[in-house]
């Protein structure tokens, strides 16, 4: 059996795009703005900095970072790099965008900024060899390259932190959840089929576990009943379906609803306005 791909089920149906804003030196204060549905990707190649950005309490966190690292910023954040003026300090930054935004569930599970040695990431040492060695370069298509080439860095970035969750520490969710041998099978799944008409008993037998030991291993670990977990993946889907100018009725048939009207009154609880409403205010 050849092994489980827990990554592209959710990449090819919410694309992520990467672009190169900016190689070589930061002096003095840089600040980076949050805009609407987007993440950072920076790649600290030689220096050092202090990082600060806003916490949830309403303060400020301040690290201090003294070796080459990745700094991995999946939503949103306003944030600020302090680096001496010396031309030792070498970064390649690029912004992320994921179709789907900050509701699409892996980008929800992660923690708002992660900062990774490079040397503590060796599987990340290829791609980023190409990348610099692409950032470097002045020939045509180098624009290009470089983005396609943070997507790589991107990728190798969720597949590393796929096979080491325990050191990262994550809250319950959907990352800890592919990571899990168990569970695996049972998202990787719906993911693939959103519209099938899954059972606790179906997803219990592709973990190979009981309903209830399934059910319970799955809350615990994803935060969230199988039943939410596979309505919020659907309705996350839908979302992206409606702004591409899909119709309710064509929505609700390929994600397994009853009719149209169904399909609208779940959408309605969970999100507080029908889906024509909330087209017209996501406009």
């Amino acid at each position: 059996m050849p092994p489980l791909d827990r990554l592209t089920p959710l990449l090819d149906r919410f694309r992520v795009r990467t672009r190169l804003f900016h190689t070589g030196p930061l002096c003095g204060t840089t600040e980076f703005a949050a805009s609407r549905g987007q993440g950072f990707l920076h790649v600290l190649r030689r220096g050092e900095l202090e990082l600060t950005y806003p916490r949830v309490d309403g303060g400020r966190a301040r690290e201090r970072i003294t070796r080459p690292s990745l700094l991995f910023f999946p939503r949103p954040l306003d944030h600020t790099f302090l680096n001496a003026p010396t031309a030792e300090s070498d970064f390649a930054c690029a912004t992320i965008d994921v179709d789907g935004g900050a509701t699409h569930p892996l980008v929800r599970t992660l923690p708002p900024v992660m900062v990774l040695p490079l040397d503590e990431v060796a599987t990340l040492s290829p791609a980023l060899d190409l990348l610099f060695a692409e950032v470097n370069n002045v020939r045509c298509g180098r624009p290009l390259l470089a983005d396609r080439l943070f997507e790589v860095v991107l990728i190798q970035l969720l597949r590393w932190m796929l096979d080491h969750p325990d050191g990262l520490a994550l809250p319950p969710g959907l990352l800890p959840g592919l990571a899990d041998e168990r569970l695996a099978p049972a998202l990787v799944a719906m993911h693939e089929a959103p519209g099938e008409a899954w059972t606790l008993e179906a997803l219990a037998r592709r973990a190979a576990l009981s309903r209830s030991a399934f059910a319970a291993r799955f809350k615990e670990v994803v935060g969230r009943a199988p039943g939410d977990y596979l309505t919020e993946w659907r309705l996350t889907i839908a979302q992206e379906q409606l702004r591409a100018g899909m119709t309710v009725s064509a929505v609700a048939a390929e994600l397994g609803y009853a009719s149209a009207s169904a399909f609208s009154r779940v959408f309605t609880q969970r999100l507080g306005h029908s889906p024509r409403a909330w087209l017209g205010l996501a406009a």
